[in-house]
């Protein structure tokens, strides 16, 4: 099992800030003191820590052999919670803001070929991808969509790096990317990673149903739909802190752990970044978060106690 909560907390200075596209600002990132950055691997994000209140998980995409800077693309959200809106506006050459990371729940996993395919800002976290699959000597075709042309982020750079591999689909003149054309035969030699919106990830999902199970990767900006949460209570023992809790069905596991005096990292509070990832001792999870793959669910190693739930009277957590 890949090991969690190895991730650090650094200071960090803007050092330099682009307009790569429209309403998308790429930052670097140095550490406050100077000092090198902690290693990164392609499809890893840190989380920013804006306010007391309010974090926001950028995925990396610069050169993960730089170990003097961190790089991320953040799109201005129209309809933003806050998040975006901060960095665009707060975060100018020379502003301070602390970060903890890097994290990775997206791992470019060895392959002979791979399909990249991302929607508007989720191409930060394809960028170093296709770096990566360069340097192995992999095959790789990327399908990149947006809204305009202008819109899109990194046009140049990835032109540069696929030459014909790179096909640009602005909706506004293109329509949306030809998912069944790239998608329709499945092989067994081939591993497809996405990132970008909702109805994107639901397409892909759809389309690769038939190929090779293992073969698609994908990373959510937002949660995942589910169903509504059941009116039963359940334990869960904390090995480590000795303790036994009740959890309510208005309350998550992470809510009563946090209560009761327990320190357990988190940030989203939405199943997304993988910071209260927690380790499962005993009993049986409702795995109800955006981010652990098919496989690593049924494992049952781990869960995100900021959402999921039990499927059993009792859990023991390795808290």
């Amino acid at each position: 099992m890949r090991s969690i909560h190895d991730e650090v907390d650094v200071d960090l200075v803007v050092a330099e800030r682009v307009d790569a596209a429209d309403g998308v600002i790429v930052l670097d990132l140095r550490a406050a003191d100077g000092s090198d950055l902690p290693a990164w691997d392609p499809g890893a994000h840190i989380d920013l820590q804006l306010t007391p209140e309010l974090s926001r998980q950028y995925s990396l995409c610069g050169d993960p052999d730089r170990h003097d800077v961190w790089r991320i693309g953040v799109l201005l959200e129209p309809e933003s919670r806050g998040g975006s809106r901060f960095v665009h506006d707060k975060l100018h050459v020379g502003a301070e803001v602390r970060a903890r990371g890097p994290r990775n729940h997206f791992a470019l996993e060895p392959s002979p070929r791979y399909v990249f395919v991302a929607g508007g800002i989720g191409v930060t976290p394809i960028v170093p991808m296709i770096g990566e699959a360069e340097r192995a000597g992999a095959e790789w075709t990327l399908l990149y969509g947006g809204r305009t042309l202008s819109s899109m982020a990194f046009r140049e750079e990835l032109a540069l790096l696929g030459g014909g591999r790179v096909t640009v689909t602005p909706q506004d003149t293109h329509g949306l990317l030809d998912l069944p054309a790239l998608l329709a035969d499945a092989r067994a030699d081939t591993l497809v990673y996405v990132c970008g919106p909702e109805p994107l990830l639901d397409a892909v999902t759809a389309l690769t149903d038939p190929w090779p199970a293992g073969t698609l990767h994908l990373e959510r900006f937002t949660p995942k739909t589910l169903g509504p949460i059941g009116d039963a209570s359940f334990e869960v023992e904390l090995a480590q802190s000795g303790l036994t809790l009740t959890v309510p069905p208005d309350r998550s596991i992470l809510d009563v752990v946090t209560e009761a005096g327990v320190d357990a990292p988190s940030s989203c509070g939405e199943g997304t970044c993988g910071t209260c990832e927690t380790v499962v001792l005993e009993g049986t999870p409702e795995h109800r978060d955006s981010l652990l793959t098919p496989e690593e669910q049924a494992a049952n190693e781990t869960m995100m106690i900021c959402v999921s739930r039990a499927a059993c009277p009792r859990l023991v957590l390795d808290i």
